[in-house]
């Protein structure tokens, strides 16, 4: 009955229940993990710093030029287009400033800018990689409009002051974007090259263009050092108008105000400037284009029809005149006349009236509003004039002969006239048509300032990035490492936590720099510094044992882990020389066949131990090794790495062996290979009496410590209780335990 008794320390550690523990972030929390990473966080913050220095350094400078450009609401004035008393077609809406913006930015008005100012011809010179461009604007600032001289032998780059201009490249379709080298020669001779290095063409800068090689330049300019090398490139003019587009920014100043402001970045300002404004002088050109757009088509339709209305007025008064030889008749008897002159009236209003409908019927369809409104009207004078030619049809055949004739001389005497008219009213509206845009702003620009980059912004908000991107790091990886950091996470588990030993920096030192801590070939920190505090926690656990070994079955002690890299070898070192310094005799197993480590803490060899032991290859008297630095322990290594770990384990002799060493030793500490990776710490758990699992702080998280916990009650082997190790004083956890360094004093006297 005694065997299902808690101990007290036990009993001291139990817990109601068995439960994972979810995932919460405290504010808490949230600052001790950065207090804890302070320093990453500071190197990362003073990294973007540099990056942003550099980049504010290196970075070409762009220059901003800006314009602005009004848009009235007001319909151009178009003088001849409103007379008479026809109807028109209703006012067109004014186009808003989000479309006027799109106008702007029209592949219309950048390939006029483009062509203008041959944009899509590229000539720059070739700088020193990466720090080319900051040596080039530095000489310029100490020496402006100077050409630099070459340094370190580099003739092949510009240094600064290179100057080209290109006014002609023309190159097969094959060629387009593609990079050319023109090499500058003595007294402004050049050498064009081809992407594989041929020479196509050699001339001389301002003596007009050269071919050769399928290629055509002139060179206007050139201002370089004998042996300068120039990327010449004919650039894809839809591209050129993308790059264009994207680069220049247009916003309306103010809601419905019809005042847009342009904006455009450069590295040259001169080219800035020069850019913008041909992109403002195309616009209000191609605007005033639009708008007397309509007088030049109503122009060239009375154009077209003055022809045939002259014609038909030589036929008609050649017909009156052969009518009145033929009749002996020579005007319309008195009576009549008011007849004839309704009639022309009539016919004029219909003749008039087919011409504007024939102009509608250019610009609309026969559904619109102002085409079926001419057509009623139409008919309306017809239906009068019908009924006059019922009353006319009465009269004698020769009064109705001449009445005819003379009304058809009249009525297209009369279209001709108007049309005579309206061309010359056209003509004068396409020529003095205005636009209703306008250049408020010129383009300008600052020369003195650059608009990119604004050191000050630059690494200011470089800066600021840098900490929150290391801040949102650093706990993004909290988040996902979420390894336990508070004993009660493992005591939810049912496992009762012996004992937290905090981190040894000391210890640390002794496995990674060994050499340094060297004595007689051991590394055990309880030898080398027996007043870390990390061996005050394991004299504490050694008491804990002490006192619940009383209700352990036999006296062997075996120290398990769920994952490498926990320190279970340091734990389980350590932990047998305090218990052997307590005076009891200590066997300390290296059970971990495949990659145990504990002989390198030991300075021995890892040869003729365990494995040799229970394959009969040696006797027990073989395998046993004195440690020195103490007396009452005694070690058995791993041995020789067998090809089969598990089955040497599970042989009856290693059971045993194990028997044995118990009758001989007061306690057997077993170091095991880690749970979740092997069935080893299963085999062996079923011979000890005590199981204890060591727990890394910060790695090992609580389901991966459940696991190893379940699968070792799967195989029947009762895990006591749990070893918090590298447990650090600054833990974010609430309950990590702390200790203190109480050391002797050096010098007793100075007590008193």
């Amino acid at each position: 009955m005694a065997t299902h008794l808690m101990t007290k320390a036990d009993s001291a550690y139990s817990v109601p229940a068995t439960t994972i523990r979810e995932d919460d972030i405290d504010i808490p929390t949230l600052v001790t993990t950065l207090s804890e990473h302070k320093w990453s966080i500071l190197f990362g913050t003073m990294l973007f710093f540099a990056v942003s220095a550099v980049y504010v350094l290196l970075a070409t400078p762009q220059y901003e030029a800006n314009a602005v450009v009004q848009v009235e609401s007001r319909p151009p004035t178009v003088p001849g287009l409103s007379a008479g008393n026809a109807p028109q077609a209703p006012p067109s809406i004014d186009a808003p400033a989000a479309t006027e913006s799109q106008l702007l930015t029209s592949r219309r008005v950048l390939g006029e800018a483009m062509t203008k100012l041959d944009l899509d011809i590229s000539a720059k010179p070739v700088r020193v990689p990466v720090i080319g461009d900051l040596l080039a604007r530095g000489q310029q600032l100490v020496q402006p409009d100077a050409l630099a001289a070459p340094m370190f032998g580099l003739n092949q780059y510009g240094w600064g002051g290179e100057k080209i201009q290109l006014g002609r490249l023309d190159l097969p379709d094959t060629l387009v974007d593609v990079p050319l080298q023109l090499v500058a020669g003595e007294r402004g001779r050049f050498t064009l090259f081809d992407p594989d290095g041929k020479a196509m063409l050699q001339g001389r800068a301002g003596q007009g263009p050269v071919s050769g090689g399928g290629a055509s330049i002139e060179v206007k300019t050139l201002a370089a050092n004998p042996g300068t090398r120039f990327e010449v490139k004919r650039l894809n003019p839809m591209a050129i108008m993308a790059d264009l587009k994207s680069k220049i920014t247009v916003t309306e100043q103010g809601r419905n105000s019809g005042v847009i402001a342009l904006t455009y970045s450069n590295s040259d300002p001169v080219r800035a400037k020069q850019v913008l404004e041909e992109i403002t002088q195309a616009y209000s050109r191609q605007n005033v284009a639009r708008n007397s757009a309509e007088a030049a088509k109503r122009l060239q339709f009375v154009t077209e029809q003055l022809p045939n209305v002259r014609r038909e007025l030589a036929d008609a008064q050649a017909a009156l005149n052969n009518f009145q030889s033929r009749t002996g008749t020579l005007d319309v008897a008195v009576q009549n006349k008011a007849l004839l002159d309704q009639s022309i009236a009539l016919d004029a209003s219909i003749q008039q009236l087919l011409v504007q409908r024939a102009d509608i019927a250019s610009r609309f369809t026969t559904a619109h509003p102002v085409y079926e409104s001419l057509q009623r009207q139409i008919g309306q004078f017809q239906a009068e004039k019908a009924k006059l030619m019922s009353r006319l049809s009465q009269l004698p055949d020769t009064q109705q002969g001449l009445f005819r004739l003379n009304r058809d001389v009249e009525v297209t005497n009369a279209t001709y006239a108007n049309l005579l008219d309206q061309a010359q009213q056209l003509n004068i509206a396409r020529a003095s048509a205005i636009g209703n845009a306008r250049v408020i702003d010129p383009a300008d620009v600052n020369m003195d300032s650059p608009a990119w980059p604004k050191p000050l912004l630059v690494v200011a908000g470089g800066t600021l990035i840098g900490a929150m991107f290391m801040v949102a790091f650093v706990l993004l990886r909290q988040m996902f490492k979420r390894g336990v950091e508070d004993p009660v996470d493992i005591e939810l588990l049912g496992l009762p936590v012996y004992a937290s030993i905090p981190f040894s920096a000391k210890g640390h030192q002794i496995a990674t720099r060994p050499r340094r801590f060297r004595r007689d070939g051991q590394r055990l920190l309880a030898l080398r510094s027996p007043t870390d505090l990390a061996m005050e926690a394991l004299r504490s656990l050694r008491t804990s044992l002490h006192f619940a070994r009383l209700e352990m079955k036999n006296n062997m002690l075996m120290i398990a882990a769920p994952s490498p890299g926990v320190g279970k070898t340091f734990v389980c070192a350590n932990l047998a020389v305090t218990i052997a310094q307590a005076g009891q005799t200590v066997l300390l197993i290296d059970a971990d066949m495949r990659r145990g480590t504990l002989h390198h803490a030991i300075g021995v060899r890892s040869e003729g131990g365990l494995s040799e032991l229970i394959s009969g290859q040696i006797d027990l008297e073989q395998a046993l090794r004195r440690v020195p630095g103490t007396d009452n322990m005694t070690f058995i290594s791993r041995g020789a790495i067998p090809p089969n770990p598990s089955e040497l384990l599970m042989h009856p002799r290693f059971g045993s062996l194990l028997e044995e060493l118990a009758e001989i030793y007061d306690v057997v500490v077993i170091d095991t290979p880690p749970v979740l990776a092997v069935t080893d710490a299963a085999v062996i758990g079923h011979h000890v009496g005590t199981c204890l699992m060591v727990v890394r702080w910060g790695l090992n998280q609580q389901r991966e410590i459940a696991m190893a916990k379940q699968r070792l009650e799967q195989n029947g082997v009762d895990v006591r209780g749990a070893i918090f190790n590298a447990v650090q004083k600054h833990g974010s956890g609430q309950y990590t335990y702390s200790y203190y360094d109480y050391q002797p004093l050096r010098n007793p006297t100075a007590a008193r």
